[in-house]
């Protein structure tokens, strides 16, 4: 299956400033490209790319005052199969994490481990561990909060969503995040592109919030959101909880003028034409 994914954001600026765009592909999917990423923006200027402490594509530029669009449109291929299962995947015991996985077992800005430890422990503690108990997590996130697109509050941790019982895909995402971390399982964040593929359309593309849960040896995908297996993931990357992975951070104030996301199967005849 073939993926037209890719991007087209405006911001304007009032003066020169800094600006770091978190936008480009995770590493590991170098062999599915059919088209290289190519990042263009107008008017043209000079970017360069560095990794973050997470391994994310990371690229650093000057705006110019007035307004700028950076845009990316790629071609790439899936398997066309949704989401593994692996129902047997089991818990580790904190002793025996990798290293890497015990910062994800912390709290993190938006991810409140420690208002929410008890309710994790009252409502999952009997659940059996692994992948049972992450399930039962997404169901529960998934089941306790409304979607609405514009209640989105930049501001809201997992514990004010679980309060207030509404918000966004990030909102769903750190609330199981953090209940997960409470019950020892590291959680991650993760941002990416996830078209409507096999499932009724949702209305206008945007980005797109899940999660990982190290079992079994393996980081093993969730997504509260949705909670249900989907096809076509396309991974940009990964962190704590959103404060690592903005998308676009300026540093002086800026105002967003346009914003378009595609995802999009296309046919082998299209990418042919392309």
């Amino acid at each position: 299956m073939l993926i037209r994914f890719g991007y087209e954001i405006t911001i304007n600026c009032w003066q020169p400033t800094a600006v770091v765009t978190l936008l480009g592909l995770r590493d590991g999917r170098e062999g599915d490209i059919r088209t290289p990423e190519m990042f263009t923006t107008t008017p043209a200027i000079p970017s360069h790319l560095y990794r973050d402490l997470f391994g994310n594509l990371c690229r650093r530029f000057i705006t110019p005052a007035g307004d700028l669009t950076f845009a990316s449109d790629n071609l790439i291929e899936v398997s066309g199969l949704v989401d593994p299962s692996v129902p047997n995947a089991e818990a580790h015991t904190v002793a025996d994490l990798p290293d890497d996985c015990l910062v994800y077992l912390m709290g993190s800005r938006y991810c409140e481990t420690d208002r929410l430890s008890q309710l994790a422990w009252d409502t999952f503690g009997h659940v059996p561990a692994g992948w049972a108990r992450a399930q039962a997590i997404c169901d529960y996130a998934h089941d306790r909060i409304r979607f609405d697109y514009q209640a989105a509050r930049s501001t809201r941790g997992a514990f004010e969503a679980h309060e207030e019982q509404t918000g966004v895909c990030r909102d769903f995402a750190h609330l199981a995040i953090a209940l997960c971390r409470c019950m020892n399982m590291p959680a991650r964040y993760v941002n990416g592109y996830l078209g409507d593929i096999g499932v009724p359309l949702a209305g206008e593309m945007d980005f797109s919030a899940w999660i990982e849960v190290y079992l079994g040896g393996a980081w093993r995908t969730f997504d509260p959101r949705n909670n249900i297996p989907r096809i076509g993931r396309i991974v940009i990357a990964h962190g704590r909880d959103a404060a690592d992975v903005a998308m676009v951070t300026s540093f002086s104030p800026h105002i967003l003028n346009g914003f378009r996301v595609w995802t999009d199967e296309i046919s082998c005849q299209a990418s042919e034409a392309r």
